[in-house]
């Protein structure tokens, strides 16, 4: 397992907080009660393999088709995750230039959030 900083990122993670949220810092935010959406990005036949609870599914490829559903979370934020990371980078640009404003993508993605909050969700 790579190593761990105290916020929860791998040494060296090149984070962007204007862009992205950390997976303590998301559950934190969720366990205090904050509304947040969580958007799993992946593909079915990933998230068949492992899931964060709670999270709904839009897959990367199918956004466009899904995104007047997401509206009615347009005032909640939103966090996006994929396997590492970069999907969900993608898929939050395209949600904010289709004009939501309160969206970041999870750093590390559910690889990260498997190794450093909850190790029941697979890693693959």
């Amino acid at each position: 397992m790579q190593p761990i900083d105290d916020a929860g990122l791998p040494l060296g993670y090149p984070f962007n907080a204007d862009w992205e949220i950390t997976p303590r810092e998301y559950r934190r935010r969720r366990d205090a009660g904050e509304a947040i959406v969580l958007v799993d990005c992946r593909t079915p036949a990933e998230r068949d393999l492992a899931t964060i609870a709670g999270s709904v599914h839009v897959p990367m490829h199918e956004l466009g088709a899904h995104v007047e559903r997401l509206r009615e979370h347009e005032s909640t934020p939103i966090v996006v995750h994929c396997h590492h990371g970069a999907r969900s980078l993608q898929v939050t640009a395209a949600l904010r230039q289709a004009g939501f404003d309160d969206v970041r993508s999870m750093a590390g993605g559910i690889h990260l959030w498997s190794l450093d909050i909850d190790a029941s969700v697979p890693v693959y």
